[in-house]
């Protein structure tokens, strides 16, 4: 992206797909990848420069637009402040009652805690599946469960219980980042805080 600037202001932001008229003279769309940033600036057209420093994962945090900003010679976009998403349930005030918007006490917004322990309920109950022919084939047919399949299985819902209390105890949002945040050890060991379903 390129931004136009004209007396110390950006007047326009351009994609660089096509030419550009200029004070009567007419410049083809080339000058955005033949040029040099030394020629477009002459002509009054910067590249812009992007500075993420602000900005934060999406999962966990709401990010600001952009905003642009032209000094030193340079057009830097850059992020604000951004406001994490809410761990916690959001409930219905009586002030939204009073409203009509729901009922005083009762769930508005669901929090990123509820969502995350909803996947993990989901990801177990789809690894558990797997083996869910085991139990029915003991219920039909009285044919024993490998003692692996049963281990296997206790250990799932183990460590979903695990999970889900990891996910309920994060005091805050940057708390939940975290358990979800991989790292590698010195021997090459990748993990997270949160504890993974096992899968066989």
């Amino acid at each position: 992206m390129f931004a136009l600037v004209e007396s110390g202001s950006i007047t326009k932001y351009l994609s660089g797909n096509r030419g550009i008229t200029l004070n009567d003279l007419q410049y083809p769309r080339a000058i955005y990848t033949l040029w040099t940033e030394a020629e477009r600036n002459a002509i009054g057209i910067y590249s812009i420069v992007y500075d993420d420093t602000n900005k934060k994962d999406d999962r966990w945090f709401i990010n600001t637009d952009q905003s642009y900003a032209f000094a030193n010679s340079t057009v830097t976009a850059t992020y604000g402040t951004a406001t994490a998403r809410a761990h916690a349930d959001t409930l219905f005030t009586a002030q939204d009652e009073t409203d009509g918007k729901g009922t005083e006490g009762e769930v508005a917004t669901r929090g990123l805690k509820y969502n995350l322990i909803q996947t993990v309920k989901q990801q177990a109950a789809g690894v558990l599946a797997n083996t869910d022919w085991y139990i029915t084939r003991n219920a039909e047919k009285s044919t024993a469960i490998p003692s692996a399949i049963t281990t296997h299985r206790d250990l799932v819902r183990s460590r979903q219980a695990t999970m889900e209390t990891q996910i309920t105890n994060a005091s805050n949002t940057p708390a939940l980042e975290t358990l979800y945040t991989y790292t590698t050890d010195s021997d090459g060991v990748t993990s997270r805080p949160l504890a993974e379903i096992p899968n066989l």
